[in-house]
């Protein structure tokens, strides 16, 4: 930080979506290896409403930026300013985010080193708790006249860097900035901006190798801070070094929130069967128990949960690593409830039609006609009760709308009987969803997410009935 030229930089913007929201405000301390240089602001003209949240907090209001140039306007300014220097900022992935889409829409291609001094501070002061501005403004004491405006802020961050090299020693700062500074090595089969356009949104990425075969899938909050953390190690894991060496393609689909990515992540791993995920490895090993209590002499059927399709799962019992732990199951069901292990297909039928467990009294005797096919039959049902499938809860399907609640793109996730079917993002889209008659594959995970979220629906989710108006789907009022 003090080695090198830096900008202390701090933004004012409408909303918190790089991809939606605009730029209304900039503030820069320019630095050159620890010598002031100077400062330059300027309010930015967005094209469209400041929320009045956003005019309370800053002071900044429509009429203010009326005048204001476009960001377009000040692009090539700006550019010149920041221009070889890194860049530092509070929460920088924020004004960086802002920065990199600004300057895509005004055409011109900006990247730069990324200080952010929020994890700074946690670095040089981790006995504290809370590296907010306002609570490192407090714990220095130091005075800001103009809060929450861009260039009063920058002059904050610059106060601090001078604070924190007067209490620390050089080494310490300058080993902590190195450290942040590490950027990502960008695998020999991409390009040199192949990170350019990752976006900071919720959703999916996938990982291609040669001739487009998927290396890995992936979700999280933010597509290129997960990305980049995937070549960002010092040493890489195993497997990201394996992926840096075949990596050829980085494909995204951006989503609404966090379950729209899992749920397009559980799809994509089962279609596309990626080389490094061990979860698509794992979910092939998948069984289940599935019998029906009118044919009471069938013994149950041990099956893969790739065939159970959402229209079945009344029949469908316990879910099981592998066919070893799905016997092992059913064992001891048959030992606690005295069922027959012929009857229940885990032994064949002995000379004498008894099963072990009979003369162990361990079994009532359905092998033998002691007891009748039905009888056993309605002890079976109770036994496997304990493994059954929980029941869908609503009569059909249902839609859960998930709502980015910064920029209010909203999505709606098909799901009947713990499957998922598929996402819309117009009417026409769910409407295709709702009257669909493809069957839609089991999936374990997917089951347990939806239980959990069925408990403790978030805030920016809600489940909407899709027998209500369709024009009404996407209308959150």
């Amino acid at each position: 930080m003090f080695n090198d030229r830096v900008v202390f930089l701090d933004l004012e913007t409408t909303g918190g979506s790089p991809t939606f929201d605009r730029i209304i405000e900039i503030g820069l301390v320019e630095i050159d290896r620890g010598r002031w240089v100077g400062e330059w602001s300027t309010l930015i003209n967005p094209h469209r409403h400041i929320p009045q949240g956003v005019q309370t907090l800053t002071g900044i209001t429509d009429e203010m930026v009326e005048s204001a140039p476009a960001f377009d306007e000040v692009s090539g300014a700006l550019a010149q300013r920041l221009d070889g220097k890194v860049l530092a900022a509070h929460n920088a992935r924020f004004d960086y985010g802002f920065l990199r889409s600004e300057f895509r829409r005004a055409g011109l291609s900006y990247s730069a080193p990324v200080l952010c001094t929020v994890k700074l501070a946690r670095r040089l002061f981790p006995e504290h708790g809370r590296h907010n501005l306002d609570a490192l403004i407090v714990r220095h004491a130091i005075f800001c006249i103009n809060r929450h405006r861009a260039l009063g802020d920058a002059q904050v961050l610059w106060e601090l860097a001078q604070i924190w090299r007067r209490e620390l020693d050089d080494g310490s700062v300058n080993a902590a900035c190195a450290e942040l500074l590490r950027q990502p090595t960008i695998p020999a089969g991409l390009p040199q901006d192949a990170f350019d356009r990752l976006p900071e949104v919720p959703g999916v990425y996938i990982l291609y190798g040669a001739n487009d075969l998927a290396l890995y899938v992936g979700r999280s909050a933010n597509i290129r801070s997960r990305v980049l953390a995937h070549f960002a190690g010092d040493p890489p894991a195993r497997m990201d070094m394996h992926m840096a060496r075949e990596v050829q393609r980085v494909d995204w689909s951006e989503t609404a929130g966090e379950l729209g990515a899992y749920l397009q992540q559980s799809q994509l791993l089962k279609e596309l069967a990626p080389v490094y995920n061990r979860q698509s490895r794992r979910a092939d090993e998948l069984c289940a128990w599935r019998w029906r209590p009118e044919q009471a002499e069938a013994p149950p059927e041990l099956v893969d949960a790739s065939e159970l399709e959402s229209d079945a799962l009344r029949n469908v019992y316990g879910l099981f690593r592998s066919r070893a732990s799905a016997c092992e199951a059913l064992r001891a069901l048959a030992s606690t409830h005295g069922l027959c292990l012929v009857m229940l297909g885990l032994e064949p039928r002995s000379a004498n039609g008894a099963c072990s467990a009979y003369p162990l009294d361990c079994c009532r005797g359905a092998c033998t006609g002691a007891e009748s096919a039905i009888r056993h039959a309605m002890r079976v049902v109770q036994a496997l009760s304990e493994l059954r499938i929980k029941p869908w809860p609503y009569r059909g399907r249902v839609g859960l709308r998930e709502t980015d609640p910064h920029t209010e793109r909203s999505e709606l996730h098909v799901v009947d009987e713990w499957c998922y079917l598929g996402t819309g993002r117009t009417e026409a889209e769910v409407h295709e969803l709702k009257e669909s008659t493809r069957k839609a594959p089991f999936d374990l995970d997917t089951y347990k997410m939806l239980r959990r979220l069925f408990k403790l629906l978030p805030r920016s989710c809600e489940i909407v009935a899709l027998d209500a108006r369709e024009s009404r789907l996407f209308d959150r009022s």
